[in-house]
């Protein structure tokens, strides 16, 4: 029963969106959570829990007038975004323009934009077969999908073929995009916009696996960057924000930076994920960016009193592809007093994959330190603690 609460509506019932309805929770909203999945974790959770399409509008909008749906957020997530525009221009929910929201999910409409206004970006065109004349190297993607899915770097024409088949699985679309290869470190800037002003919250350092692939193996906060560039990267995010119309979101903004030169690849006007804004964020500087988006959509000023800052990181374990024969006891790291979260999926018997997407990841540990090497340290204590034989295929 609603009661007298209000009553707010998330988008997603996966393990990314799990920490933002916590928050709902406490928060003493009246918790609704739409998913398509019919088992998704959140219907343990929610106070109300409805089996939606991500792309059913009516649907979506019966589950809002169902429960007086006073708000609407996601996290950690683009695919629901157009349609949450929608819904909230129909209902008046705060929440960014339809516009906004399809340059943002749409890879080359957000490159054609960048282009448009002159910001330093990754160039790239849209390629329908693996014979379409392209200059190498080339990373190839979807431009509908996130996650790493299908994000491959690609060195010469004899490759193409293969890695177009392998790329395409990922898209609802007939076409794939060809994005320029810049060289670099990989960061995201993690920020909130309302009332018209940008709050840059935190900046992610990235470890990512070897190339060909791209996928995020460790995210680290603060990064570590000159005064000069983390100021260029804080303006231009801020322009870049403003430019794309951000407005009632949270942000996840991805850069590659080499020599202090600022490359853009992608936007989002939603949180983070791999656990950067529901955990890393709050570790590293005691601001609660889901609060904040709470507050955000419920038309309350955020509050961001509660800054303590400290260093903090997320690792995801790799090992070799193969199946495990034996392994130590992982969770043993949880009696380390700087490991804050932990996560382990596999056992004996289990195969372990070859990582070429973040589905593909089967664990992590998160560290809350007080210097960089001490988390740099500790991380690598933990796995050299980490005892496994693996069987190869």
């Amino acid at each position: 029963m609603k009661k007298n609460k209000k009553s707010i509506l998330v988008f997603g019932g996966s393990n990314f969106q799990l920490s933002l309805i916590k928050e709902c929770l406490n928060k003493n909203l009246y918790t609704v959570v739409i998913d398509p999945n019919p088992k998704a974790i959140a219907r343990l959770y929610a106070d109300a829990f409805e089996v939606v399409d991500g792309q059913d509008f009516e649907g979506t909008c019966k589950v809002v007038e169902k429960h007086k749906t006073d708000a609407i957020v996601t996290a950690a997530t683009d695919k629901p975004l157009v349609m949450m525009a929608q819904v909230a221009k129909k209902y008046k929910f705060n929440f960014f323009s339809e516009e906004t929201a399809k340059l943002c999910t749409d890879k080359f409409l957000m490159k054609k934009k960048f282009a448009e206004l002159g910001f330093p970006f990754a160039k790239g065109n849209v390629i329908k077969t693996a014979n379409d004349e392209i200059n190498f190297p080339i990373v190839i993607k979807p431009t509908d999908n996130s996650g790493s899915r299908g994000v491959v770097l690609c060195k010469n024409k004899n490759d193409l073929e293969n890695i177009f088949k392998e790329s395409i699985q990922y898209t609802q679309k007939p076409y794939l995009l060809a994005e320029e290869f810049i060289d670099g470190k990989e960061y995201s800037v993690e920020s909130l916009h309302f009332n018209g002003k940008s709050k840059i919250v935190q900046i992610t350092e990235k470890i990512v696996t070897p190339l060909p692939y791209f996928v995020e193996l460790g995210h680290i906060q603060p990064a570590l960057l000159e005064k000069d560039v983390h100021k260029k990267l804080e303006t231009l995010i801020e322009d870049v924000s403003k430019a794309f119309g951000f407005e009632n979101c949270g942000a996840h903004n991805e850069v590659k930076i080499k020599d202090g030169k600022i490359t853009l690849i992608e936007i989002s006007p939603r949180l983070g994920g791999d656990f950067i804004s529901s955990t890393l964020v709050k570790a590293s500087t005691g601001i609660n960016m889901e609060k904040a988006l709470l507050q955000i959509a419920l038309d309350e000023e955020p509050n961001f009193s509660n800054k303590k800052l400290s260093v903090a990181g997320i690792f995801f374990f790799c090992f070799e592809p193969g199946i495990i024969s034996k392994i130590n006891d992982v969770k043993q790291i949880l009696n380390i007093p700087e490991v804050i979260d932990y996560s382990f999926d596999l056992k004996v018997g289990d195969k372990i994959p070859k990582i070429v997407s973040s589905i593909d990841r089967y664990g992590y540990f998160v560290l809350k330190t007080d210097n960089r090497e001490n988390l740099l340290n500790l991380k690598e204590n933990i796995f050299n603690q980490i005892k496994i034989n693996i069987d190869k295929i």
